[in-house]
């Protein structure tokens, strides 16, 4: 049995965020049932990359889901989604405020009908402040958090997993919160904010030294060094024979430089296949660079993979029928949904 088993979350996001979020969920038990627009559904479904129309992004985000499709502009829609609420425990969205005021599906809204629920939303800006209502990607939260070093483009999208992760949370504490209340309550996060909290804590390039960093080997493949506490560095040195660099480890300009330049002329006369098996098991925070192919194959990562014996991304409203029935829609009523173009 898993944490969240028995646990329904209605998930109205698109995109990164919400998807990642509400798969922390699944993966802990919860039933994620996917609110999607009959017309397409998420946009992360149009990334197009594979002959057979899927793509990898979209099926590793929305596995152990269901689809159901809901034209949330179309009044009537409001009924179906009422229905579906009663019968859940969570339900997350990802729009603007306004937007979810003009669907109404606004958290508030929502938990007038069903004080039972949690529900999250994740959104740009948050609730509240001055920018709610601007439109904003990942790289537009890292460029406001500070975290952008021009000229080059982000890394990681560390605003919308960070979101993701702590939407997860919050609302797992909000239901733990709920079994001494009886209530559900409203979680917000926003992406910016998230992003922002990187910038409280020291970047690569503030850590940067020859003990901290990725070096080229003979064949042009990559090192990574994370060496930074005593131990491994004159673990290290001693494995290169430059014993003599052990006492060098924090040393200022332009020494620093000095060391950094020798470990890397060192580590040019060998293949990274040649390093890593003379340093063996060592404990020296020595690892390879992979390419993102590599990551996938590498043994540690297929062997602890959260894919293993998962069930694949649902086609666009794949259990619209069944989901509907169970809340109480039966076939003549989703007939008449269908045919005026709610599901």
């Amino acid at each position: 049995m898993r944490a969240l088993d028995g646990i329904r979350v209605l998930d109205l996001t698109r995109l990164l965020p919400g998807a990642y979020a509400t798969l922390l969920l699944a993966d802990l038990g919860a039933e994620v049932i996917k609110i999607e627009d009959p017309h397409g559904g998420d946009g992360m479904r149009s990334l197009r990359s594979h002959p057979d129309g899927r793509h990898p992004y979209f099926e590793r985000l929305n596995r152990n889901k269901r689809s159901v499709t809901l034209d949330l502009r179309i009044p009537e829609a409001a009924a179906v989604l009422d229905a579906l609420a009663a019968r859940a425990d969570v339900f997350v969205d990802s729009f603007r405020p306004s937007t979810a005021r003009r669907l109404r599906v606004d958290p508030e809204m929502i938990r007038s009908r069903h004080p039972h629920l949690v529900c999250a939303s994740i959104s740009g800006f948050g609730r509240s402040g001055p920018y709610v209502e601007r439109a904003a990607h990942d790289i537009n939260y890292q460029a406001l958090a500070g975290l952008l070093r021009p000229p080059a483009l982000p890394g990681p999208l560390v605003g919308d997993i960070g979101s993701a992760m702590q939407a997860a949370m919050r609302i797992v504490a909000a239901l733990f919160e709920r079994t001494r209340t009886g209530f559900g309550s409203v979680v917000d996060v926003s992406i910016h904010q998230a992003a922002s909290e990187w910038s409280m804590f020291p970047a690569t390039q503030d850590l940067a030294s020859a003990c901290y960093n990725i070096y080229e080997t003979a064949d042009g493949q990559w090192l990574a060094l994370g060496a930074l506490e005593s131990k491994f560095w004159k673990g290290f040195c001693e494995r290169i024979e430059r014993p003599e660099l052990i006492a060098l480890q924090h040393a200022p300009e332009p020494e620093r430089t000095r060391v950094l330049d020798e470990v890397r002329a060192v580590l040019r006369t060998r293949t990274c296949a040649e390093w890593l098996q003379r340093f063996g098991g060592d404990d020296v925070c020595l690892t390879e660079i992979h390419t993102p192919e590599q990551a996938i194959a590498d043994p540690h990562a297929r062997a602890t993979s959260a894919d293993a014996g998962s069930s694949p991304a649902p086609a666009l409203g794949a259990d619209t029928d069944a989901v509907l029935e169970h809340a109480g829609i039966d076939a003549g009523a989703r007939t008449s949904l269908r045919a005026s173009g709610v599901i």
